[in-house]
């Protein structure tokens, strides 16, 4: 049972990779906005419905890292080691990202990230994803904010921390629009972030929402 429980879940993750791959290909070769999911469905050789109940959205066909992106913040602060500050766990779990040079820090590649600025619709929805990434910090500072702070401190601590993240995310894509390659753009973004990650600890210092819990 086990066996086959295992077999059928591989197979699940398999078309659903297969699709999202068969539609990134199309959104950039004919634009996001003039594909259509039936288009995706033939170039998968599935169903139209298997493709809605994989994605319900079509933007999540294309930004399909979105629950990772969501959490990231958040699962950086709760996932933290034991006596790290939040902020100093996040700025680490930034560098690993842009070490590893992956899409959820904006890592995305030059026909993706084109494809990407020139939908009006995937725009809104990344920046509702940068919404969402912010709302799940805030969750997750408040969950650490002692009783006496100001209900508004954990929101206004990742209002700041997802400005400097936004900002760091833009620059990536700006580079990569530029044509440079992963490894320059991280050269670039390095010296960046050195500036940008004391800046935030500036303000925030050791107050309630960056305090251990």
């Amino acid at each position: 049972m086990t066996t086959e429980l295992g077999l059928r879940e591989s197979k699940k993750q398999e078309t659903r990779q297969l699709i999202s791959d068969c539609a990134t290909r199309l959104f950039i070769e004919q634009g996001f906005e003039q594909t259509t999911i039936a288009e995706i469905a033939t170039a998968a050789r599935v169903a139209k419905k298997t493709v809605t109940n994989y994605f319900p959205r079509k933007e999540d066909l294309a930004l399909d890292h979105h629950e990772a992106f969501t959490q990231g913040l958040a699962h950086a602060v709760a996932e933290r080691a034991p006596g790290e500050e939040p902020l100093t766990a996040l700025e680490r779990a930034f560098r690993t990202t842009l070490a590893e040079h992956s899409p959820v820090v904006g890592f995305t590649g030059p026909e993706f990230a084109r494809m990407v600025a020139d939908s009006p619709t995937l725009s809104a929805r990344l920046l509702e994803l940068h919404n969402q990434r912010e709302e799940a910090l805030a969750t997750a500072l408040a969950s650490i904010t002692p009783d006496p702070a100001p209900a508004i401190t954990p929101r206004a601590a990742a209002a700041l921390i997802a400005a400097a993240d936004r900002l760091l995310f833009r620059r990536i894509q700006e580079l990569t629009l530029a044509g440079h390659a992963d490894d320059e753009i991280e050269a670039v973004l390095t010296p960046e972030a050195d500036h940008v990650f004391p800046l935030l600890t500036a303000s925030l210092g050791n107050r309630p929402t960056t305090a251990t819990s």
